[in-house]
């Protein structure tokens, strides 16, 4: 796929044979024709196929696309100042509303966004959910039963000592379970001090504090546990697959995380960014996404894959029906520094 650089210089290359001496419109037009999408390092072939190819394809905008962990791709729009590589931005909404509070995006309106779930598009963020995911417990189905799993106190039952992991606050599960365990043992998702005490109590049970989907995938598929806190879509191969693993919300404190599509403020394609986003939300792009990679899509138009619903139930077509309620930024983003340290001390130092 060639580069916004190479699209660039290719433009300019055919205005200098041609005889135009003003670069500038050589630029301009070669910018009209590129995007560049900063994006999750992981299922990048897959958006290809069920994204790039199909929006290129249709509007003759080419897409480089940039990698990376949510953490150094917003330190990457930082140090740009304002001038950045980037025009969308990819990324879990907790990076999101930092990278907002630092005005690094601007508003997206495009006229997919009428079709999402409201959930999609409400609160403070300045760009809308595209996939969401889904927080919950993996178990293994020859140790407990849907039941167990679902209850908190799987975790605290000594019965599990050194069989159960739990996620770290550094991924996105991490938070959602601070919350669920804050909803469930004291006032609310943001009672930081109930669900950090619960879960202290429940650390010495805990084998792993995982930071990766191959962590817990492989403590499961080896046995050396029998359940974890994780994200459904940590699932769905696993499920597909004939392993004996399965996947459940929480009876209480259900929570889910949105991944959010972003125009960086300073884009050098607003145009063809607005239209790349216009096209992820659409149900054409939402059913591909969800066929070639298990994502939630947003738009209720969108088609699940049978293995995925087989996971998630009706949850993944209306999760808010089902229970599951998204975190407020604003209550997040200022106490995020020190509930990491108090997480590292108080939990996973146990």
């Amino acid at each position: 796929m060639l580069t916004r650089r190479a699209v660039l210089a290719a433009a300019l290359t055919v205005l200098a044979a041609a005889g135009c001496s003003g670069s500038g419109s050589g630029q301009e037009q070669a910018d009209q024709q590129t995007i560049v999408v900063s994006t999750f390092p992981f299922g990048v072939k897959e958006f290809e196929q069920a994204v790039v190819t199909p929006f290129t394809k249709q509007t003759g905008i080419k897409v480089e696309l940039d990698t990376g962990s949510n953490s150094d791709r917003l330190s990457k729009l930082k140090l740009a100042k304002g001038e950045p590589e980037a025009d969308v931005v990819l990324i879990s909404d907790y990076f999101a509303a930092l990278g907002q509070k630092d005005g690094l995006f601007q508003k997206v309106d495009v006229p997919n966004m009428k079709e999402l779930a409201p959930f999609a598009t409400e609160g403070s963020y300045e760009g809308p959910a595209y996939t969401h995911q889904l927080n919950g417990i993996i178990y293994n189905t020859k140790s407990l039963t849907q039941e167990q799993a679902a209850d908190w106190k799987l975790f605290a039952d000594a019965a599990n000592k050194g069989k159960v992991a739990l996620p770290d606050i550094s991924v996105t599960a991490g938070q959602l379970m601070i919350s669920g365990v804050g909803e469930t043992y004291g006032s609310g998702p943001y009672d930081i001090d109930a669900s950090l005490k619960t879960l202290a109590g429940w650390a010495p049970n805990v084998l792993q504090f995982y930071t990766s989907s191959t962590e817990v995938t492989n403590l499961l598929t080896q046995g050396e546990i029998v359940a974890a806190d994780a994200l459904s879509g940590f699932a769905t191969n696993l499920v597909t697959s004939g392993e004996p693993i399965a996947w459940t919300a929480p009876a209480k404190g259900r929570y889910m995380a949105t991944n959010r599509a972003m125009i960086t403020k300073g884009a050098r394609n607003q145009p063809g960014a607005a239209k790349f986003i216009d096209y992820l939300l659409s149900a054409e792009a939402q059913t591909a996404m969800a066929e070639a990679a298990g994502d939630l899509p947003t738009n209720p138009k969108a088609t699940i894959p049978a293995d995925v619903a087989k996971v998630t139930g009706e949850a993944a077509k209306d999760p808010v029906a089902a229970g599951f309620k998204t975190l407020d930024p604003a209550q997040l983003v200022d106490t995020r520094n020190t509930w990491v340290e108090r997480f590292t001390r108080e939990v996973a130092g146990k």
